[in-house]
């Protein structure tokens, strides 16, 4: 591993995490003494996701992250914390039986953890995923998110 402040090759693991989907490394230069953290990953079976018109894309993990970054605007919400969500989000998508995932249970399960995440956040992200087509249906989502 490659410390990114100075490129040398001699790092050492200072403290190691295990997670659901990934290994977490805190990790020393040996050189220039500076400390970074990264993750460990394994690497899986590739999703499709399969769009309501039939066709079919890979599973783009970047994507989905752009996705909650949008909602998250302005919000205070930490990039660790999408990070978490999104882990738990494909977690949850890789328990399916099938490689194949239809999108519509991909957004249903963003939403779910959003609400989770907050609930401004959830509600920028459900206008545009449940296409709301005027401040009636939004009024409808808010009163449902209330009551809870």
């Amino acid at each position: 591993m490659r410390c990114p402040y100075c490129l040398s090759e001699n790092t050492k693991v200072v403290d190691k995490r295990d997670s659901e989907n990934f290994t977490k490394r805190r990790r020393e230069c040996l050189k220039c003494k500076k400390r970074f953290t990264t993750h460990e990953r394994v690497e899986s079976v590739d999703m499709i996701v399969v769009k309501k018109a039939g066709e079919r894309e890979r599973y783009d993990r970047d994507k989905i992250k752009r996705g909650l970054i949008r909602a998250c605007e302005k919000r205070q919400i930490t990039l660790e914390q999408i990070d978490d969500t999104l882990d738990k989000i494909e977690t949850e998508l890789r328990k399916s039986n099938s490689t194949e995932i239809p999108s519509s249970k991909v957004g249903n399960v963003v939403i779910k953890y959003l609400k989770r995440l907050d609930k401004v956040a959830y509600i920028r992200f459900a206008s545009v995923y449940k296409d709301f087509k005027d401040v009636e249906e939004f009024q409808e989502e808010l009163k449902t998110l209330l009551k809870r």
